[in-house]
């Protein structure tokens, strides 16, 4: 399924000054993020993993993310307090990213609010992408479309430069199919879904991702993914998880999930919540990026146990 792999992919080369290891190079894979004019790292640091922690970890966290290179941010208005652990970094560091945000909000009203929250949380003028977040109910979706409704008031924010681009984002099996009907109402910039290994072997879900990134393709809307370490839902669940589901924590495993994503040069990968598996991430992105073949991706599943997050019906909603 995974087309177009490209054998020599583009690379960002950035200088770190690690007191430990001296001066080296690190190496991570860019792209035109869509339609939007950004070389983006491929690699997009999700800034659920900033929600909560204090504000020193965060401020360490960032200038990994910094000094591995990594030029993307995506967060969001509900992921608690990560819009005010970036707000110290963004004062001085606002330039060098693509910063990303969401609202769940549906109405048009309550959107716009969440957005200037969002705007005043992270200390900002504007975002580069605002993202309608887990579009996925049917009603919720009318809403969001309908008169008044959040797209319309995105739109007109997007008109007052708070923000550059507006993209969707979803969870579950039905996405792949609800953003293709987000993209026949309006015209968004990027789409974000679940995409690993076992989930592309669901036959149904792996025929609406086929059929999504064809018209993403034909429209240059970026593409991100989520879940490209994702082992199983937590059998029991921690007293404070890192992420609600439980992430493969084996490097060998990582780097292969990792390197299924990155192999088809149309696809994004945004990292865990699980900071503690981000430096595992980079390393994968940094290597070489060829294709895991599928025995090897298998035999993965079996291992550790990988099983897919969502099944259409109990396993939905998040």
């Amino acid at each position: 399924m995974l087309r177009r792999a490209r054998k020599y992919p583009v690379r960002r080369r950035v200088q770190t000054a690690c007191p430990a290891c001296g001066y080296g190079e690190h190496v991570l894979p860019v792209a035109s993020f869509g339609r939007t004019g950004h070389a983006s790292t491929r690699v997009i640091f999700g800034a659920a993993a900033l929600g909560g922690m204090s504000q020193e970890r965060a401020d360490a966290t960032l200038a990994l993310v910094a000094d591995r290179g990594v030029n993307h941010i995506d967060t969001a208005a509900s992921y608690g307090e990560s819009e005010d652990r970036l707000r110290p970094w963004l004062a001085n560091h606002r330039h060098e990213v693509f910063l990303a945000t969401k609202t769940g909000e549906r109405a048009g009203a309550a959107a716009r609010a969440e957005l200037e929250r969002s705007l005043e949380r992270m200390g900002v003028d504007h975002v580069d992408l605002v993202q309608l977040h887990n579009l996925v109910e049917p009603d919720e979706w009318d809403t969001a479309f309908g008169s008044g409704g959040a797209v319309d008031a995105l739109a007109a924010a997007r008109d007052e430069g708070l923000v550059r681009f507006i993209g969707v984002t979803g969870h579950g099996l039905r996405i792949a199919e609800m953003h293709r009907r987000s993209l026949q109402r309006f015209d968004f910039d990027s789409v974000l879904l679940p995409f690993n290994f076992t989930l592309m072997q669901l036959p149904g879900y792996r025929d609406d991702v086929e059929a999504l990134l064809e018209v993403c393709a034909e429209r240059h809307v970026a593409v991100q993914t989520i879940k490209s370490i994702a082992r199983r839902r937590w059998p029991e669940v921690p007293d404070r998880p890192f992420s609600w589901y439980e992430p493969l924590t084996d490097p060998a495993a990582i780097d292969r999930g990792v390197r299924y994503v990155l192999a088809d040069d149309q696809l994004f990968l945004n990292t865990s919540s699980d900071a503690r598996l981000l430096p595992l991430a980079l390393d994968a992105a940094e290597g070489p990026l060829g294709r895991p073949n599928d025995d090897e991706l298998a035999a993965d599943a079996t291992e550790f146990g990988i099983t897919p997050l969502f099944d259409g019906t109990a396993l939905e909603r998040i």
